[in-house]
């Protein structure tokens, strides 16, 4: 061999070896960067007051980052503007899994009532999905109906006497009740107010006929007292809660209307997929663990966990849905011109 082919093959193989080393090197460092997340607490924004569901949650969840991330959840409350100021913050932070949110339909919703700083259905990312909570309509139980086939009859003998309350226009319950009256074809006057014990006893004082909530737990001391009596729930099937399992659906009394409304974590756009799997990962630990899961019926909160890929297909059918109901209803119409 001469000494010219003997330096080009010496030179092949240093070559050869320095890209096998460099490749195990950057094998070593995607590792490296994937194991070591998360390296610091996260984040995890509520966009609602302390004390209401959302936060209710968040605080459950708080209690397992430890144990199954190994990093602390800090719970930031950023209420205000229906739930745009801390939709903002987590849409606008940096999506590098240290920012995440609790959210509900509200992504989908606030969009259509009109402008946003960010188009939060495509500005977010679904992670998982925690819970379900059911839509129930509720009346006082000395009231002359005992279901929604008598409310529906009742209605239509005295046109606009009924009123329901909610916890707010554009809101899950509201909407509930605009496709009830409009799949029975009643007229019901929608009173909003600004959280479900206000609802209770606006009810409760007799200025209201019918509400509309979607937490079992408000309303389990008023059942069993005999106080007050559930007529129907916006599900496909009854539910398993304890105490409202006797709860017939709209459905089984002919109103064909079943929609239950769920409280998810989002995070902000694009974030890493190794980072996302990881996060991903924890979330359905903490979510699938038995007390949490315990603690969560205990506030009649259903635990129906989806995955960031069966979330995200909810997200988008609900999306495509919700802005059909929104029109149709004329509800849009309606927060509009309260804005105007």
């Amino acid at each position: 061999m001469t000494k010219d082919k003997s330096f080009l093959v010496l030179g092949v193989l240093f070559l050869s070896m320095a890209i096998i080393v460099g490749g195990c090197n950057m094998g070593a460092k995607e590792s490296s960067v994937s194991e070591k997340y998360p390296a610091k607490p996260i984040t995890v924004i509520v966009p609602y007051a302390a004390g209401g569901s959302f936060d209710i949650i968040a605080r459950a969840l708080e209690k397992y980052g430890q144990k199954y991330l190994g990093q602390s959840l800090v719970v930031v409350n950023m209420p205000g503007g229906g739930a745009t100021i801390g939709m903002n913050e987590l849409a606008g932070a940096k999506p590098d899994g240290y920012t995440i949110g609790v959210v509900g339909v509200g992504v989908i919703l606030q969009p259509l009532y009109g402008e946003t700083r960010y188009h939060y259905p495509t500005a977010l990312e679904p992670l998982v999905k925690i819970v379900s909570s059911p839509v129930l309509v509720a009346a006082l139980a000395d009231k002359p109906w005992e279901n929604l086939s008598e409310l529906v009859n009742y209605a239509k003998q005295h046109p606009g006497e009924i009123k329901v309350g909610h916890s707010g226009l554009g809101t899950a319950v509201h909407i509930t009740g605009e496709m009830l009256a409009r799949e029975a074809g009643i007229t019901i006057k929608q009173v909003p107010f600004r959280g479900d014990s206000e609802v209770i006893a606006a009810l409760l004082g007799g200025h209201v006929q019918l509400i509309s909530v979607f937490n079992p737990a408000s309303l389990k001391e008023h059942v069993k007292s005999g106080t007050i009596r559930i007529l129907g729930v916006a599900e496909e099937n009854r539910l398993t809660l304890p105490g409202f399992e006797h709860v017939p659906t709209f459905k089984e009394q002919g109103i064909d209307v079943a929609f239950n409304f769920w409280t998810g974590i989002a995070a902000p756009k694009d974030m890493p997929l190794a980072e996302k799997a990881r996060l991903a990962a924890g979330l359905r630990e903490m979510i699938n663990d038995p007390e949490f899961k315990e603690n969560m019926e205990k506030l009649g909160m259903s635990v129906q966990y989806l995955g960031p890929e069966d979330f995200g297909d909810r997200w988008i059918a609900d999306n495509t849905k919700l802005t059909k109901i929104v029109k149709e209803t004329g509800i849009a119409e309606l927060i509009a011109a309260q804005k105007n």
